[in-house]
C-alpha cells in the first residue's frame, strides 16, 4: 500500500470546500463547528473513554454540557459499560448516526455526492441564502 504525502492530499484537494461542507452539515444536524470536528476526532481514534474525550476538548471552545448533549441527542453511545469489578469505566464509540456524516461529508469532499439544499429553501434569512448560494456553488463544482 502505497503511503499518501502531503502532495497527494493537495491533489485530491479535500479541504477546498471544507468549510461550506462543515457549516452545510452543522445546521443539518444541530451541532455546532467545535462539536462536529470533535465528533470527527473521536471517530478516528475509534473507541475511547470520558477521559479521551476531555483530552480532545483542549482545542475547542468551553462548553461543559456538550459531553451530555451528544450523548443525548445519540452521537456518541456507550461501547462497553462498567461493571465496578473489573471494568472500572465505560468506553464510548460515535453512533451510526454520526459515522454516516461523518462518511456523507467525505463523500461531498470527493464529490461523489452533492449537498441537498432544500433544508434552507424556505429559509428567507440571509445566512442561509448565503449557504445556499455557496453550496449550490459547490455542487457546481465537479473539479472538487
Amino acid at each position: 500500500m502505497k503511503k499518501l504525502t502531503s502532495s497527494d492530499l493537495k491533489d485530491l484537494k479535500l479541504l477546498k470546500h471544507y468549510r461550506i461542507i462543515r457549516k452545510w452539515a452543522c445546521k443539518t444536524c444541530n451541532l455546532n463547528d467545535a462539536d462536529l470536528e470533535l465528533l470527527i476526532y473521536l471517530e478516528a481514534i475509534d473507541l475511547f473513554t470520558k477521559n479521551d474525550f476531555k483530552k480532545g476538548t483542549y482545542s475547542y471552545s468551553w462548553d461543559n454540557r456538550r459531553w451530555n448533549r451528544l450523548l443525548k441527542q445519540g452521537w456518541i453511545t456507550v461501547w462497553r459499560n462498567r461493571n465496578r469489578t473489573t471494568q472500572k469505566y465505560h468506553i464510548y464509540k460515535v453512533s451510526t448516526k454520526c459515522k454516516q456524516l461523518i462518511s456523507r461529508m467525505y463523500r461531498i469532499m470527493l464529490g461523489e455526492e452533492d449537498m441537498p439544499t432544500k433544508l434552507f429553501e424556505n429559509n428567507s434569512r440571509y445566512s442561509f441564502t448565503v449557504l445556499q448560494t455557496a453550496i449550490r456553488n459547490v455542487n457546481k463544482d465537479k473539479t472538487r
